[in-house]
């Protein structure tokens, strides 16, 4: 079956300003009616019930759609992660100091983390982007984390990884401290208080939790009604690695490239787009629901049932690779199985 359509043009080298962002989402892309329309009559011929096989068919219809072609295809697969530090973690808010973010970093760079081992085993072209380790963000109960200039950097650091030629994108993160921000910005984004949204993180206790939820009280408090604004949000609230996430998924929009987002950071860390336009986030899907309790609020607030519930909480992209295999099952099954005329096998009556 060959291509029935797919856009070859490469997403715009560069963000140079939150204004060039906001203008880009109103631009968006839609989804590929002709693409969506040959798989979904293709599931409808396959030796099966119709429905039989559940959200695979689904998965499959929404991948040709977002890739702009049938049948779809998983190639080349690529796993982003960005990783930045925060401010924030002065407040004790992680188990863990901030030096860790590097040393992860350093980790995944010798093959020694999940992420690596998962990327292996699904076939995904891992690439890590560290963002400024040096120089974390402001402490974001007085200042705003970045300044407009910086988030955008970030946000442009994120874009420029989206390279053509890719199929399918994974986002994940790694940055001591940055459940906090995620926490802040779905509650600026979304409505609520910092115990509506914070949680363990990487494990802290009673009492950290407790620090974490102030800290967001405070930061919802001193930024006040600039939060109203999602993209200022993201600024005063998030962390490099969040902005480069937004700014990936932006890419991939434009780019026709369906994006698996990971957990908590990196859905909050998309939210902004969908809070600026309508459908910004339908070439998404969530790959999984972590047990850091807001991710499931978040994800009933963007309207994404997520792909599995495992307990994870690991960040990384780990969930998000978990995924790429049920979607590759969902490729496999719309294009490998044959038709009720191909096998010879009695169609439904």
């Amino acid at each position: 079956m060959p291509d029935k359509e797919r856009s070859t043009t490469a997403s715009p080298a560069s963000i140079a300003s939150l204004a060039e962002l906001r203008a880009r989402v109103g631009a968006f892309p839609a989804a590929h009616a002709s693409a969506a329309e040959a798989a979904r009559a293709r599931e409808a011929v396959l030796t099966k019930p119709a429905g039989a096989l559940g959200r695979l068919e689904e998965l499959a219809i929404w991948l040709a759609a977002w890739q702009g072609r049938h049948p779809p295809r998983l190639e080349r697969p690529l796993c982003l992660v960005f990783a930045g530090n925060h401010g924030v973690t002065a407040h004790g808010v992680s188990a863990y100091p901030g030096s860790v973010t590097q040393q992860m970093v350093a980790n995944f760079a010798a093959g020694g983390a999940a992420i690596n081992q998962l990327c292996t085993t699904f076939g995904a072209t891992l690439e890590v982007i560290a963002l400024e380790l040096d120089r974390p963000t402001a402490d974001f109960t007085t200042a705003p984390a970045m300044s407009e200039a910086e988030c955008a950097a970030a946000i442009d650091a994120g874009w420029r990884a989206v390279k053509a030629g890719h199929d399918v994108l994974l986002v994940g993160e790694m940055g001591i401290g940055n459940t906090t921000a995620a926490a802040a910005l779905a509650a600026a984004l979304f409505g609520g208080r910092g115990a509506n949204w914070a949680g363990p993180g990487t494990g802290v206790d009673a009492a950290g939790v407790a620090r974490k939820i102030a800290v967001i009280d405070d930061a919802l408090a001193h930024h006040g009604t600039a939060l109203a604004d999602p993209l200022a949000a993201l600024c005063r609230l998030g962390g490099r690695e969040l902005a480069a996430i937004c700014g990936a998924v932006a890419a991939a929009r434009a780019s026709s490239v369906p994006v698996i987002l990971d957990g908590f950071v990196a859905c909050a860390a998309a939210a902004p787009l969908a809070k600026l336009a309508p459908g910004a986030l339908d070439h998404c899907l969530a790959g999984h629901v972590s047990s850091e309790p807001g991710h499931a609020r978040l994800l009933a607030a963007l309207g994404k049932p997520p792909l599995l519930s495992l307990g994870m909480r690991l960040g990384e992209a780990s969930g998000a690779a978990l995924a790429l295999a049920i979607l590759k099952g969902a490729v496999a099954t719309h294009c490998g199985m044959a038709t009720f005329a191909e096998a010879g096998v009695s169609g439904p009556a």
